[in-house]
Protein backbone atom coordinates (compact mmCIF):
# COMPACT_ATOMS: atom_id res chain seq x y z
CA UNK A 1 0.00 0.00 0.00
CA UNK A 2 1.46 3.09 -0.79
CA UNK A 3 2.01 6.16 1.45
CA UNK A 4 -0.82 8.10 0.12
CA UNK A 5 -3.24 4.87 0.28
CA UNK A 6 -2.32 4.83 4.17
CA UNK A 7 -3.43 8.27 4.93
CA UNK A 8 -6.45 8.36 3.14
CA UNK A 9 -7.25 4.74 5.11
CA UNK A 10 -6.34 6.68 8.22
CA UNK A 11 -8.92 9.42 7.83
CA UNK A 12 -11.60 7.47 6.64
CA UNK A 13 -11.07 5.57 10.25
CA UNK A 14 -10.73 9.10 11.74
CA UNK A 15 -14.11 9.62 10.54
CA UNK A 16 -15.76 6.83 11.85
CA UNK A 17 -14.12 7.41 14.91
CA UNK A 18 -16.94 9.18 17.84
CA UNK A 19 -16.95 12.81 17.49
CA UNK A 20 -16.63 15.77 19.94
CA UNK A 21 -20.16 17.38 19.57
CA UNK A 22 -19.33 20.96 17.87
CA UNK A 23 -22.16 23.46 19.93
CA UNK A 24 -22.82 26.70 18.39
CA UNK A 25 -21.43 29.14 19.97
CA UNK A 26 -23.58 31.91 21.46
CA UNK A 27 -23.23 35.91 20.91
CA UNK A 28 -21.42 37.30 24.08
CA UNK A 29 -24.17 39.36 26.00
CA UNK A 30 -23.27 43.19 26.42
CA UNK A 31 -23.97 45.31 29.32
CA UNK A 32 -25.83 48.85 28.74
CA UNK A 33 -25.95 52.09 30.40
CA UNK A 34 -28.91 53.46 29.79
CA UNK A 35 -29.43 57.19 29.89
CA UNK A 36 -33.47 58.68 30.56
CA UNK A 37 -33.23 62.27 30.25
CA UNK A 38 -36.31 64.88 31.57
CA UNK A 39 -38.48 65.51 28.64
CA UNK A 40 -38.08 69.37 27.93
CA UNK A 41 -41.12 70.08 25.15
CA UNK A 42 -43.57 71.74 25.76
CA UNK A 43 -46.87 69.45 26.74
CA UNK A 44 -44.83 66.07 26.90
CA UNK A 45 -45.89 64.43 29.75
CA UNK A 46 -44.52 60.70 29.26
CA UNK A 47 -41.72 58.92 30.44
CA UNK A 48 -39.59 56.44 27.94
CA UNK A 49 -39.12 53.94 30.62
CA UNK A 50 -41.50 53.33 33.73
CA UNK A 51 -40.19 52.18 37.15
CA UNK A 52 -40.91 48.35 36.56
CA UNK A 53 -39.44 48.49 33.06
CA UNK A 54 -35.99 50.03 34.90
CA UNK A 55 -35.83 47.31 37.06
CA UNK A 56 -36.67 44.30 34.66
CA UNK A 57 -33.51 46.13 32.47
CA UNK A 58 -31.14 46.48 35.77
CA UNK A 59 -32.12 42.76 37.23
CA UNK A 60 -30.53 42.11 34.22
CA UNK A 61 -27.57 43.49 34.33
CA UNK A 62 -27.58 46.46 32.54
CA UNK A 63 -26.87 50.17 33.84
CA UNK A 64 -29.67 52.82 34.14
CA UNK A 65 -29.65 56.48 34.87
CA UNK A 66 -32.61 58.76 34.90
CA UNK A 67 -32.81 62.37 34.97
CA UNK A 68 -34.40 63.96 38.09
CA UNK A 69 -37.94 64.20 37.90
CA UNK A 70 -38.25 62.65 34.65
CA UNK A 71 -41.59 60.44 35.82
CA UNK A 72 -42.95 63.54 37.53
CA UNK A 73 -45.95 64.11 34.83
CA UNK A 74 -46.14 60.16 34.78
CA UNK A 75 -46.68 60.20 38.06
CA UNK A 76 -43.56 58.14 39.01
CA UNK A 77 -41.24 59.65 41.93
CA UNK A 78 -37.30 59.64 41.78
CA UNK A 79 -38.13 57.27 44.56
CA UNK A 80 -39.73 54.73 42.29
CA UNK A 81 -36.73 54.86 40.23
CA UNK A 82 -34.28 54.43 42.95
CA UNK A 83 -36.08 51.66 44.27
CA UNK A 84 -36.34 49.90 40.73
CA UNK A 85 -32.73 49.97 40.71
CA UNK A 86 -31.66 53.35 38.84
CA UNK A 87 -29.58 55.85 39.52
CA UNK A 88 -30.72 59.37 39.93
CA UNK A 89 -29.04 62.10 38.02
CA UNK A 90 -29.33 65.24 39.21
CA UNK A 91 -28.37 67.58 36.09
CA UNK A 92 -28.89 66.13 32.20
CA UNK A 93 -25.40 66.20 31.51
CA UNK A 94 -25.27 63.21 33.79
CA UNK A 95 -27.51 61.78 31.82
CA UNK A 96 -26.02 61.90 28.33
CA UNK A 97 -23.02 59.90 29.70
CA UNK A 98 -24.48 56.75 28.88
CA UNK A 99 -24.68 54.97 25.85
CA UNK A 100 -27.96 54.86 24.39
CA UNK A 101 -30.11 57.78 24.99
CA UNK A 102 -34.05 56.62 25.52
CA UNK A 103 -36.33 59.83 24.63
CA UNK A 104 -40.03 60.19 24.04
CA UNK A 105 -39.67 63.75 21.80
CA UNK A 106 -36.72 64.84 19.09
CA UNK A 107 -33.73 66.10 20.75
CA UNK A 108 -33.75 69.86 21.44
CA UNK A 109 -30.64 72.40 20.08
CA UNK A 110 -29.52 72.05 23.62
CA UNK A 111 -29.73 68.60 23.78
CA UNK A 112 -28.00 67.60 20.89
CA UNK A 113 -25.23 69.30 22.00
CA UNK A 114 -25.19 67.33 25.49
CA UNK A 115 -24.39 64.06 23.02
CA UNK A 116 -21.55 62.25 22.45
CA UNK A 117 -19.96 61.10 19.64
CA UNK A 118 -20.55 57.83 18.21
CA UNK A 119 -23.70 57.59 20.83
CA UNK A 120 -26.98 56.05 19.99
CA UNK A 121 -29.99 57.99 20.38
CA UNK A 122 -33.94 56.73 20.60
CA UNK A 123 -36.65 59.32 20.22
CA UNK A 124 -39.95 59.94 17.73
CA UNK A 125 -38.72 61.15 14.52
CA UNK A 126 -41.66 63.67 13.85
CA UNK A 127 -40.77 64.27 9.81
CA UNK A 128 -43.11 67.57 9.53
CA UNK A 129 -41.63 69.27 12.84
CA UNK A 130 -37.88 68.33 12.19
CA UNK A 131 -35.58 71.10 11.20
CA UNK A 132 -33.00 70.85 8.75
CA UNK A 133 -30.62 71.92 11.39
CA UNK A 134 -31.41 69.48 13.87
CA UNK A 135 -30.18 66.54 11.09
CA UNK A 136 -26.89 68.63 9.99
CA UNK A 137 -25.79 68.46 14.20
CA UNK A 138 -27.04 64.94 14.86
CA UNK A 139 -24.59 64.17 11.61
CA UNK A 140 -22.01 66.10 13.19
CA UNK A 141 -21.73 64.23 16.01
CA UNK A 142 -21.24 60.97 14.44
CA UNK A 143 -24.35 59.41 16.61
CA UNK A 144 -26.51 56.60 15.26
CA UNK A 145 -30.05 58.25 15.50
CA UNK A 146 -33.11 55.55 15.52
CA UNK A 147 -36.83 56.85 15.47
CA UNK A 148 -39.26 54.57 17.44
CA UNK A 149 -42.12 54.97 15.34
CA UNK A 150 -40.76 53.60 12.35
CA UNK A 151 -39.21 50.35 13.71
CA UNK A 152 -40.87 47.77 12.49
CA UNK A 153 -41.95 44.12 14.51
CA UNK A 154 -42.03 40.53 12.60
CA UNK A 155 -45.24 41.56 10.56
CA UNK A 156 -44.12 44.76 9.62
CA UNK A 157 -46.27 46.85 11.97
CA UNK A 158 -45.27 49.82 13.59
CA UNK A 159 -45.51 48.58 17.36
CA UNK A 160 -45.05 52.33 19.44
CA UNK A 161 -47.39 54.07 16.73
CA UNK A 162 -50.35 51.31 16.93
CA UNK A 163 -49.88 51.34 20.67
CA UNK A 164 -49.98 55.07 20.58
CA UNK A 165 -52.50 54.92 17.90
CA UNK A 166 -55.27 52.69 20.27
CA UNK A 167 -54.59 55.46 23.08
CA UNK A 168 -55.66 58.42 20.57
CA UNK A 169 -58.42 56.74 19.47
CA UNK A 170 -60.00 55.30 22.51
CA UNK A 171 -59.48 59.08 24.13
CA UNK A 172 -60.61 60.72 21.06
CA UNK A 173 -64.49 59.74 21.92
CA UNK A 174 -64.18 60.19 25.26
CA UNK A 175 -62.90 63.33 24.73
CA UNK A 176 -65.99 64.46 22.32
CA UNK A 177 -68.03 63.09 25.28
CA UNK A 178 -66.83 65.74 27.38
CA UNK A 179 -66.99 68.46 24.95
CA UNK A 180 -70.74 67.08 24.39
CA UNK A 181 -72.11 68.09 27.68
CA UNK A 182 -73.35 70.60 29.42
CA UNK A 183 -70.53 71.01 31.93
CA UNK A 184 -67.59 71.69 28.84
CA UNK A 185 -70.83 74.45 27.28
CA UNK A 186 -71.63 71.24 24.72
CA UNK A 187 -75.43 70.46 23.18
CA UNK A 188 -76.12 68.80 26.50
CA UNK A 189 -75.92 65.17 24.97
CA UNK A 190 -74.73 61.72 26.19
CA UNK A 191 -73.31 59.36 23.32
CA UNK A 192 -76.24 57.06 23.24
CA UNK A 193 -77.12 53.91 24.72
CA UNK A 194 -81.03 55.47 26.29
CA UNK A 195 -83.91 53.50 25.26
CA UNK A 196 -86.35 55.35 22.84
CA UNK A 197 -83.74 58.33 22.47
CA UNK A 198 -81.39 58.71 18.90
CA UNK A 199 -78.13 58.41 19.38
CA UNK A 200 -75.70 60.18 18.70
CA UNK A 201 -73.90 59.97 15.01
CA UNK A 202 -70.38 59.82 15.00
CA UNK A 203 -68.30 60.36 11.76
CA UNK A 204 -64.80 58.93 11.75
CA UNK A 205 -62.16 59.78 9.07
CA UNK A 206 -59.50 57.19 8.66
CA UNK A 207 -59.95 53.40 9.24
CA UNK A 208 -56.38 52.79 10.73
CA UNK A 209 -55.36 52.00 14.58
CA UNK A 210 -57.01 55.13 15.48
CA UNK A 211 -59.95 55.16 13.33
CA UNK A 212 -60.32 51.39 14.53
CA UNK A 213 -60.56 52.20 18.20
CA UNK A 214 -62.33 55.12 18.27
CA UNK A 215 -64.97 53.26 16.74
CA UNK A 216 -64.77 50.36 19.09
CA UNK A 217 -65.02 52.59 21.65
CA UNK A 218 -68.33 55.15 20.37
CA UNK A 219 -70.19 51.92 19.40
CA UNK A 220 -69.39 50.78 22.88
CA UNK A 221 -70.96 53.92 24.19
CA UNK A 222 -74.13 53.59 22.10
CA UNK A 223 -73.15 55.83 18.95
CA UNK A 224 -74.19 55.48 15.45
CA UNK A 225 -71.05 55.29 13.58
CA UNK A 226 -69.90 55.82 9.95
CA UNK A 227 -66.06 55.68 9.30
CA UNK A 228 -64.98 57.04 5.59
CA UNK A 229 -61.28 55.99 4.15
CA UNK A 230 -59.58 56.00 1.16
CA UNK A 231 -58.74 52.09 1.74
CA UNK A 232 -61.36 49.36 0.83
CA UNK A 233 -59.22 46.92 2.38
CA UNK A 234 -58.63 49.10 5.43
CA UNK A 235 -62.29 49.51 5.63
CA UNK A 236 -63.17 46.08 4.89
CA UNK A 237 -60.44 45.06 7.83
CA UNK A 238 -62.27 47.31 10.57
CA UNK A 239 -65.65 45.50 9.78
CA UNK A 240 -63.80 42.36 10.71
CA UNK A 241 -61.91 43.85 13.66
CA UNK A 242 -65.53 45.36 15.11
CA UNK A 243 -67.36 41.91 14.80
CA UNK A 244 -70.35 43.91 13.49
CA UNK A 245 -71.53 45.95 10.34
CA UNK A 246 -71.40 49.86 10.40
CA UNK A 247 -71.72 52.48 7.60
CA UNK A 248 -68.58 52.50 5.85
CA UNK A 249 -67.90 54.36 2.58
CA UNK A 250 -64.46 55.48 0.59
CA UNK A 251 -63.74 59.43 0.81
CA UNK A 252 -66.33 61.12 -1.64
CA UNK A 253 -66.61 64.62 -0.88
CA UNK A 254 -70.71 64.56 -1.23
CA UNK A 255 -71.03 61.65 0.82
CA UNK A 256 -68.63 62.49 3.63
CA UNK A 257 -70.73 66.54 3.66
CA UNK A 258 -74.15 64.83 3.39
CA UNK A 259 -72.94 62.73 6.63
CA UNK A 260 -70.92 65.91 8.17
CA UNK A 261 -74.51 67.91 8.32
CA UNK A 262 -75.78 64.65 10.47
CA UNK A 263 -72.84 64.57 12.61
CA UNK A 264 -72.81 65.27 16.28
CA UNK A 265 -69.23 63.87 16.47
CA UNK A 266 -66.18 64.09 13.53
CA UNK A 267 -62.98 62.71 14.72
CA UNK A 268 -60.24 63.55 11.78
CA UNK A 269 -57.87 60.11 11.98
CA UNK A 270 -56.06 59.98 9.07
CA UNK A 271 -52.17 59.30 8.91
CA UNK A 272 -49.91 60.11 6.15
CA UNK A 273 -46.85 57.65 5.88
CA UNK A 274 -44.70 60.69 4.72
CA UNK A 275 -45.74 64.71 5.18
CA UNK A 276 -48.78 65.93 5.46
CA UNK A 277 -52.21 64.44 6.37
CA UNK A 278 -54.53 65.09 3.22
CA UNK A 279 -57.08 68.06 4.25
CA UNK A 280 -60.28 66.00 3.53
CA UNK A 281 -62.94 68.26 4.91
CA UNK A 282 -63.21 71.79 3.43
CA UNK A 283 -64.04 75.06 5.28
CA UNK A 284 -67.56 75.18 3.60
CA UNK A 285 -68.31 71.11 4.81
CA UNK A 286 -67.49 72.55 8.47
CA UNK A 287 -69.67 75.44 8.11
CA UNK A 288 -72.85 73.32 7.02
CA UNK A 289 -72.50 71.15 10.26
CA UNK A 290 -75.01 71.23 13.27
CA UNK A 291 -74.22 74.08 15.81
CA UNK A 292 -72.64 72.95 18.65
CA UNK A 293 -71.37 69.89 16.73
CA UNK A 294 -67.79 68.54 17.63
CA UNK A 295 -64.26 68.10 15.68
CA UNK A 296 -61.60 66.02 17.33
CA UNK A 297 -58.68 66.21 14.96
CA UNK A 298 -56.17 63.86 15.99
CA UNK A 299 -54.41 64.04 12.81
CA UNK A 300 -53.21 67.65 13.88
CA UNK A 301 -49.78 66.28 14.69
CA UNK A 302 -49.47 66.03 11.11
CA UNK A 303 -51.37 69.02 9.59
CA UNK A 304 -54.58 67.86 10.24
CA UNK A 305 -57.13 66.73 7.53
CA UNK A 306 -60.00 69.59 8.47
CA UNK A 307 -59.62 73.15 6.50
CA UNK A 308 -60.46 74.91 10.06
CA UNK A 309 -57.96 73.05 12.20
CA UNK A 310 -55.49 74.83 13.96
CA UNK A 311 -53.04 73.50 17.01
CA UNK A 312 -54.44 73.93 20.33
CA UNK A 313 -53.13 73.18 23.92
CA UNK A 314 -54.04 70.68 26.88
CA UNK A 315 -54.29 74.20 29.04
CA UNK A 316 -56.29 75.66 26.15
CA UNK A 317 -57.81 72.65 24.24
CA UNK A 318 -60.63 74.01 22.33
CA UNK A 319 -61.90 76.56 19.66
CA UNK A 320 -65.37 77.87 17.82
CA UNK A 321 -65.44 78.11 14.45
CA UNK A 322 -68.62 78.37 12.50
CA UNK A 323 -70.57 77.30 15.69
CA UNK A 324 -68.44 74.19 15.97
CA UNK A 325 -66.06 73.37 18.80
CA UNK A 326 -63.29 72.24 17.52
CA UNK A 327 -60.78 69.78 19.46
CA UNK A 328 -57.06 70.32 17.98
CA UNK A 329 -54.41 69.29 20.29
CA UNK A 330 -50.82 67.17 19.15
CA UNK A 331 -49.84 64.25 21.37
CA UNK A 332 -53.11 63.15 22.20
CA UNK A 333 -51.40 60.60 24.13
CA UNK A 334 -49.74 62.82 26.64
CA UNK A 335 -52.94 63.58 28.09
CA UNK A 336 -53.22 60.14 29.66
CA UNK A 337 -49.05 60.20 30.37
CA UNK A 338 -48.90 57.43 32.62
CA UNK A 339 -50.94 55.03 30.50
CA UNK A 340 -48.81 56.29 27.73
CA UNK A 341 -45.63 55.63 29.00
CA UNK A 342 -46.61 51.96 29.51
CA UNK A 343 -47.37 51.43 26.35
CA UNK A 344 -44.32 52.73 25.53
CA UNK A 345 -42.76 50.75 28.34
CA UNK A 346 -43.79 47.68 27.20
CA UNK A 347 -41.97 48.09 23.87
CA UNK A 348 -38.50 49.76 24.72
CA UNK A 349 -38.03 47.06 27.68
CA UNK A 350 -37.65 43.83 26.02
CA UNK A 351 -36.11 45.61 22.77
CA UNK A 352 -33.00 46.71 24.89
CA UNK A 353 -32.96 43.48 26.60
CA UNK A 354 -32.70 42.46 22.17
CA UNK A 355 -29.81 44.76 22.00
CA UNK A 356 -28.01 43.13 24.85
CA UNK A 357 -28.55 39.52 23.98
CA UNK A 358 -28.02 40.72 20.30
CA UNK A 359 -24.72 41.99 21.05
CA UNK A 360 -25.43 46.19 20.99
CA UNK A 361 -27.20 47.94 18.48
CA UNK A 362 -25.04 47.96 15.65
CA UNK A 363 -25.30 44.04 15.71
CA UNK A 364 -29.26 44.62 15.66
CA UNK A 365 -29.13 46.34 12.93
CA UNK A 366 -27.31 44.41 10.74
CA UNK A 367 -29.18 41.55 11.67
CA UNK A 368 -32.91 42.94 12.24
CA UNK A 369 -34.45 44.19 9.40
CA UNK A 370 -37.46 45.69 11.12
CA UNK A 371 -35.18 46.97 13.68
CA UNK A 372 -33.10 48.54 10.89
CA UNK A 373 -36.20 50.45 9.39
CA UNK A 374 -36.08 52.64 12.28
CA UNK A 375 -32.39 53.78 11.64
CA UNK A 376 -32.35 57.40 10.10
CA UNK A 377 -28.76 58.90 11.02
CA UNK A 378 -25.97 55.81 10.92
CA UNK A 379 -22.84 56.67 12.29
CA UNK A 380 -23.51 60.32 11.61
CA UNK A 381 -24.33 59.09 7.70
CA UNK A 382 -28.28 60.00 7.09
CA UNK A 383 -29.49 56.80 5.69
CA UNK A 384 -33.42 58.18 5.25
CA UNK A 385 -33.64 58.70 1.54
CA UNK A 386 -37.29 60.81 2.65
CA UNK A 387 -35.09 63.09 4.69
CA UNK A 388 -32.70 63.59 2.15
CA UNK A 389 -34.69 64.55 -0.51
CA UNK A 390 -36.75 66.80 1.59
CA UNK A 391 -33.62 68.80 3.07
CA UNK A 392 -31.44 68.21 0.40
CA UNK A 393 -29.02 66.19 2.29
CA UNK A 394 -26.78 63.57 1.22
CA UNK A 395 -27.71 60.24 2.12
CA UNK A 396 -26.53 56.45 1.94
CA UNK A 397 -28.74 53.38 1.62
CA UNK A 398 -28.31 52.00 5.18
CA UNK A 399 -28.27 48.26 3.31
CA UNK A 400 -25.13 49.19 1.93
CA UNK A 401 -23.27 50.82 4.29
CA UNK A 402 -23.58 47.65 6.89
CA UNK A 403 -22.30 45.61 3.86
CA UNK A 404 -19.38 48.01 3.40
CA UNK A 405 -18.02 47.39 6.72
Amino acid sequence: MSSGDALKSLAREAALLPQEETLEISRKKQSLYIGIPRETEFQEHRVALVPEAVSLIVTNGHRVIVETNAGKQAFFSDRDYSEAGAEIAFSPEKVYEADIILKVTPPSKKEIDLLKHKQTLFSALQLTVQPEDTLRELMKKKVTAIAWDYIQDEHGMYPIIRSMGEIAGNASVLIAAELLSNVNKGKGLIMGGIAGIAPVEVVIIGAGTVGSYAARNALALGASVKVFDNSVSKLRRLQNELGQRVFTSVIQPKVLEKNLRRADVAIGALRAPHGRTPCVVSESMVENMKQGSVIVDVSIDQGGCFETSKVTTHERPTFEKHGVVHYCVPNVASRVSRTASFALSNIFAPLVLEIADGGGCEKLIRTQKGFRHGVYIYNGTLTSSYLGETFHLPYKDLDLLITAF
